[in-house]
């Protein structure tokens, strides 16, 4: 087995894209904070966790967890989404 597919297999590949996920949100938090540029923070936690909790599901998948694991982080996933949507929504009269 390569050592890609290995990595596929045993979950490392989703877990390294979370923390990525997780990495990005706090370097664009940082931007916003100190220098005032980018997205507000308030505008990217609910995608960036929707994302995040998507890749622990995967993760949960590919490492054979119990299907109560899967169905939580996708449930969680959907939290943050509609979360997120509510955040965005507008209602133009």
């Amino acid at each position: 087995m390569s050592p890609l597919a290995a990595a596929f297999a045993d979950g490392s590949v989703p877990a390294l894209i979370a923390a990525l996920v997780t990495l990005e949100g706090v370097a664009l938090s940082f931007l916003w904070r100190t220098r005032g540029i980018g997205i507000a923070p308030r505008a990217l936690i609910g995608n960036l966790l929707s994302g995040a909790c998507l890749m622990l599901a995967v993760r949960a998948a590919l490492i054979d967890a119990p299907w109560m694991h899967v169905a939580a982080w996708l449930l969680l996933s959907l939290v943050a989404h509609l979360a997120d949507l509510a955040l965005r929504w507008s209602v133009r009269a």
